[in-house]
C-alpha cells in the first residue's frame, strides 16, 4: 500500500504535507457548487467533497474504501446525471488520460462542474522527478502540464472557468525542512504561482448551440401629456375626434 500514490500521502511526511494542501483547496472549490449529485472519483484517502453541500455524494475509484470500485476511464453513471465531478490526480495516475475526460463530459449535467488537481512538471517536483526517477510514487505519474489540461479541456464541451496553484515548498521528504519553508505558501501564489507542485482547475460543462435568452431591460420612455400606450405596431396611427386640433402634441378641446 505504500508504494501507491494513496499510501504515500497518508504514510509519508512529503504525502502528508501535500495532502493538508489539496485538502484545504477542495473545500474553497466545492463551497459554493450546488445540485443533487456529486462524484468523487479516485484518492479515497482524501475527503474531497467534504466541504460541499450536495445531499447524494458518492465515491468511486479502482480500489480501496469506496462506495464503488470502477476504472476511472468507464463510469458507472448516466450520461448527463452529474452536477460536481472531482478528480484529484486521476489523470496523473491513469494510462487513458483523454477517455477519463471524455468520460467527465459524458456523465455531466449541462452547467455541471469539474474540479481535478496534477502535478506540475515545471516546478521543483518536476526537477526531483527527474533526478530521481520514476519507479515509487509519486514520481511515476503523468505530470502533465496545465496548458496541456487547458488544451485537451477546450476539445470538449468543458469550459475553463479557474485554475489555483498549490505547495509552494520544495519536496523536501522530512517536516523540519518543509516548516522552514512554511513561508512559501503566502508568497509565492503571489510571485511565483507556476512554480507550485500542483495545480487546480475547474471547469464547467458548456451545451453546445445552446443560447442563453436574457430579458430586454430597456426602459420605456415617457412622453409628457400622452393619454395611454398604444401596444403593436410602432406605424399604427390613432384616430382623433372631430373638433379636435393638437398643440404641442397633446390635443385640446374648444
Amino acid at each position: 500500500m505504500k508504494n501507491s500514490f494513496g499510501g504515500w500521502l497518508t504514510g509519508t511526511e512529503l504525502g502528508r504535507y501535500l495532502l493538508a494542501r489539496e485538502q484545504e483547496y477542495f473545500e474553497r472549490a466545492v463551497a459554493d457548487v450546488f445540485g443533487y449529485h456529486a462524484v468523487q472519483v479516485g484518492l479515497p484517502e482524501m475527503d474531497c467533497l467534504r466541504g460541499n453541500r450536495i445531499p447524494w455524494q458518492c465515491r468511486v475509484a479502482g480500489a480501496g474504501d469506496v462506495d464503488v470500485r470502477c476504472d476511472p476511464a468507464f463510469l458507472p453513471f448516466e450520461t448527463r446525471s452529474l452536477d460536481l465531478l472531482v478528480m484529484p490526480h486521476v489523470l496523473d495516475f491513469t494510462t487513458q488520460p483523454h477517455q477519463v475526460l471524455r468520460e467527465a463530459d459524458r456523465v455531466l449535467m449541462p452547467e455541471g462542474r469539474l474540479i481535478l488537481t496534477g502535478f506540475n512538471p515545471l516546478s521543483l517536483w518536476g526537477v526531483r522527478r527527474l533526478i530521481q526517477g520514476r519507479e515509487s510514487a509519486p514520481w511515476n505519474g503523468n505530470f502533465f502540464t496545465q496548458l496541456r489540461i487547458k488544451d485537451w479541456l477546450a476539445l470538449l464541451d468543458l469550459e475553463l472557468e479557474g485554475a489555483s496553484f498549490m505547495a509552494y515548498a520544495p519536496p523536501f521528504s522530512r517536516q523540519d525542512w518543509l516548516c522552514r519553508c512554511d513561508f512559501l505558501e503566502s508568497v509565492g501564489e503571489r510571485w511565483w504561482p507556476l512554480a507550485a507542485g500542483v495545480y487546480g482547475i475547474e471547469a464547467v460543462k458548456r451545451q453546445r448551440g445552446m443560447r442563453l435568452i436574457t430579458p430586454n431591460w430597456k426602459q420605456q420612455t415617457k412622453t409628457k401629456g400622452a393619454l395611454g400606450v398604444v401596444a403593436g405596431n410602432e406605424r399604427q396611427t390613432t384616430q382623433r375626434a372631430p373638433g379636435t386640433r393638437e398643440r404641442d402634441g397633446a390635443p385640446s378641446c374648444h
